[in-house]
């Protein structure tokens, strides 16, 4: 069954986005929260973290981690 355009669309994006280093999604989702906290704070990412950001930019599953963890450390920080 040949690919979609879309799907090969996705592909050439992931590889496009592809470091020398990387981490796979334990290793992300192991220091996310420390990601999101600089974040929040609106500090500059350390360059221990860029990889992580640079995984959520290519794994739909950690960023939508990312995102609820967001949400519930806003919320938490307006109380």
């Amino acid at each position: 069954m040949p690919l979609s355009k879309k799907e090969i669309d996705g592909l050439l994006r992931a590889i496009s986005l592809t470091n020398e280093t990387e981490i796979n999604c334990e290793q992300c989702l192991a220091v996310v929260a420390e990601f999101a906290e600089y974040e929040l704070a609106s500090k500059s990412i350390p360059d221990s973290l860029k990889v992580v950001e640079q995984h959520l930019s290519i794994c739909t599953e950690c960023c939508e981690e990312y995102k609820a963890l967001q949400l519930a450390l806003s919320e938490l920080d307006s109380e």
